[in-house]
């Protein structure tokens, strides 16, 4: 080997170990990252809570439930975010085709842009997986399909 090669290895390992004895603030977990979003939501910061769910999807893309709470998010932000809103939920649903939050959710955004007959999907799809007796998300969206149909006769 020649002989420049090891000062110059030694010299990046050196700065390497530098570098990352400067930063030891530990990172925040996504478990903690989404709890700090939940309190985020119920304060209804809706911009704050998108902000930790986006660094929680950094390390974990392929969360649906970080992909479900953007969708919140984007969804209940004024004014609505109704397309970022649709992507996350269909996203949420690709990775958990069983996640009752993202179908809920996703019934009650296309409510929002008038399209009933796709919420009623979202039902269908909640009566299979959990039943309509005892699952809180068909019977969220159920009445959010009766309260829109009442309002739009």
């Amino acid at each position: 080997m020649r002989s420049w090669i090891y000062p110059l290895a030694t010299a990046c390992l050196l700065a390497c170990s530098a570098a990352q004895a400067k930063d030891t603030t530990p990172t925040p977990s996504v478990n903690e990252r989404l709890q700090s979003a939940q309190k985020a939501i119920q304060a209804k910061d809706w911009r704050r809570a998108q902000t930790e769910l986006n660094a929680a999807l950094r390390d974990e893309p392929r969360n649906a439930d970080i992909h479900n709470l953007l969708g919140y998010t984007a969804r209940k932000s004024s004014p609505p975010h109704l397309p970022e809103a649709f992507a996350h939920y269909k996203t949420a649903l690709e990775i958990n085709p069983q996640h009752r939050g993202a179908h809920e959710y996703l019934g009650e955004a296309y409510l929002m842009d008038k399209q009933p007959a796709e919420a009623q999907k979202q039902l269908a799809a909640l009566e299979k997986i959990c039943g309509n007796q005892s699952c809180e998300e068909y019977a969220d969206l159920a009445k959010a399909i009766a309260d829109y149909k009442a309002s739009n006769p």
